[in-house]
């Protein structure tokens, strides 16, 4: 059984060979280890589709998620000049935009280097029925889409058809593994757009004095959502993950993630899986009191699930609850993986989250949240090959 179907089976909650292996790794890890420059990986579709399948193949993963859009294909070309300095690389773009892209972590938009650019949309002032300048917003465009600004665009505004180069990264990967591993797409949900296009405080802030303003924006960012994760699904991702991450506790309650993160991540579930392509999803921290709302969203796995102090979910009792219907994902302490220096230590947290996820099926072995930069590689190596001893389906 390949990757490809060992994963399939898990997401139907049925019972594969074994427990398939799959975490999600930072950006910084990919600069650290896959011995590609920052900037060919960030803003190149070919530079970053060959760092996940090289990472891949290292540790052996059964599946793959690419996690920002193709790149549009002439972007290396506007770069005028590149300096390799203590902190990463400065990038200098000929139309006097600024990237530094540290060597261990996401790449940084410079404002400052543009005075004449305003970051963040205005709550107070944007109409919901006329946001056909939202993309002229770099903090907006930057943090969501991870790119100084959108080529062959085809509308103002809000993205309603996403560009052909979007797709780009997702032909490369599926070529380069030959259908043999699971490929999944991401897509950031409303509500991370809407945190995005206004700032985080001035968003948050929203939810409480101008909470119908807020729900009319939601509604039109929910259609660029669409758009995207339905791109994804037409080009044949074996299943999308909405990335919710600021959904949890640490952000918004649970009456708040029922009024403004339920109906907008259903509507965008629901167009994913029109086209026959599982959906789960993404929400980083405290979720225990919320995974019966998750459920709600119409999404089909749950993923992340952090385990204390960073979250408060223990996976038994998610495996006894959501975990009957929905496939769920992760749960390996992430800072723990940072902090332990022995085989040991990692096989005997591995052992217990594949003895507890593994009855009945329906259980991805994976760290919580991301794989961090300096996580050492042999500790992720340690992983498959402890799946395929102790993880196996009678």
């Amino acid at each position: 059984m390949n990757g490809r179907e060992r994963m399939a089976l898990a997401m139907q909650h049925k019972e594969p060979d074994r427990v398939p292996v799959m975490c999600q790794l930072a950006i910084g890890h990919y600069f650290l280890n896959a011995g590609i420059a920052p900037h060919e990986i960030w803003f190149s579709s070919e530079g970053f589709a060959e760092a996940l399948v090289k990472m891949q193949r290292r540790y052996k993963f059964d599946g793959i998620l690419i996690n920002i859009p193709g790149r549009p294909r002439n972007v290396l070309s506007e770069i005028k000049k590149i300096e390799n300095t203590k902190k990463g690389e400065m990038v200098y773009w000929k139309n006097g935009h600024v990237i530094v892209i540290p060597w261990d972590d996401n790449a940084q938009y410079v404002y400052a280097a543009r005075p004449d650019l305003t970051p963040r949309a205005d709550l107070a002032t944007i109409d919901p029925d006329r946001m056909d300048t939202v993309d002229q917003f770099p903090g907006y465009v930057w943090n969501t889409y991870h790119i100084p600004w959108l080529e062959e665009k085809k509308d103002p505004g809000l993205l309603s058809e996403v560009p052909d180069y979007f797709t780009d990264t997702i032909d490369l990967v599926r070529e380069k593994t030959g259908g043999e591993i699971s490929v999944h797409g991401e897509v950031f949900s409303p509500f991370t757009h809407y945190l995005e296009l206004f700032g985080y405080q001035n968003a948050i802030i929203g939810l409480v004095k101008q909470k119908e303003k807020v729900k009319a924006v939601l509604e039109r960012l929910t259609d660029a959502t669409i758009a995207w994760g339905v791109a994804q699904a037409r080009r044949g991702v074996d299943a999308v993950l909405i990335s919710s991450a600021f959904a949890g506790g640490g952000f918004i309650s649970p009456k708040m993630y029922t009024e403004y993160v339920v109906p907008y991540e259903r509507r965008l579930s629901d167009a994913i899986k029109e086209h026959d392509v599982p959906v789960y999803t993404h929400t980083c921290g405290k979720i225990g009191d919320r995974l019966e709302l998750m459920e709600q969203t119409g999404t089909m796995g749950i993923d992340t699930l952090d385990p204390y102090p960073l979250g408060n979910v223990a996976l038994s009792d998610a495996k006894n609850g959501v975990g009957q219907r929905l496939f769920l994902k992760g749960n390996m302490n992430s800072v723990s993986m940072l902090e332990y220096t022995t085989k040991e230590e990692v096989i005997d947290e591995a052992s217990e989250r594949i003895q507890i996820g593994k009855p009945g099926g329906g259980y991805i072995l994976s760290s919580a949240c991301s794989i961090a930069p300096h996580v050492e590689p042999w500790k992720i190596e340690l992983l498959t090959p402890l799946a395929e001893e102790i993880g196996q389906y009678d």
